[in-house]
């Protein structure tokens, strides 16, 4: 006669999840709070106009907002995009003949990349020139921000055709309300001189 059979063994039990430590948990949870920070404050602080609090909180972040290409504008084309710009330029030739024409301009700025960047040019100069209505002060010192860059657009304008003098504007398009579409009206476009330029030296311009 066979021994019975041994009884069998009840099957082992999954061993329990490590749990976190509190220190593991705090800097988890600051991590996915430090990114959610990173993610969240480039599209809050740009592109212009933006808070002033917004501005704030991303400066300590740049660094790594910039190491890790986190940059994006998406306040820019919603819920909201707001009002188009465009730079308005009328040059004189050495001959005495004018020329008028845009930055950005659809029918010239070709490939659309092409046209993509040079339009990121005028609302990056819209987004430091204050309004025509704006106290002097801030004018002025606003005036020191932009017209840096606003000279390198004319030097360039000016060697690419050749003229000899360039009258830069800012135009603001009128962006009409739901209203004013079904009514048929809008308002003028607001406009801005940037001021009268020509070359003074390779590579610059001079008011």
């Amino acid at each position: 006669m066979r021994p019975p059979p041994p009884p069998a063994r009840p099957p082992a039990e999954p061993p329990l999840p490590r749990s976190w430590s509190p220190v593991g948990r705090w800097a988890a949870s600051a991590a996915i709070l430090g990114w959610f920070a990173l993610v969240v404050a480039p599209p809050l602080a740009g592109p212009a106009p933006s808070s002033e609090l917004a501005a704030r909180l991303i400066q300590p972040l740049r660094p790594l907002v910039g190491a890790l290409y986190l940059g994006h504008g998406y306040r820019f084309f919603a819920p909201d995009p707001g009002p188009g710009h465009a730079i308005r330029w009328s040059m004189r030739m050495p001959d005495g003949s004018t020329r008028d024409g845009f930055l950005p301009d659809p029918a010239v700025d070709r490939p659309r990349l092409l046209y993509h960047r040079r339009f990121m040019i005028a609302e990056k100069i819209s987004g430091m020139v204050p309004a025509p209505d704006a106290p002097r002060e801030l004018r002025e010192a606003a005036k020191r921000q932009w017209q840096p860059l606003v000279m390198g657009v004319a030097g360039q304008l000016l060697r690419r055709h050749g003229g000899s003098e360039v009258a830069l504007t800012m135009v603001e398009f009128d962006l009409p309300t739901p209203e004013e579409s079904l009514a048929g009206t809008d308002a003028p476009d607001l406009e801005t001189p940037l001021g009268v330029y020509a070359l003074a030296a390779p590579g610059s311009a001079r008011r």
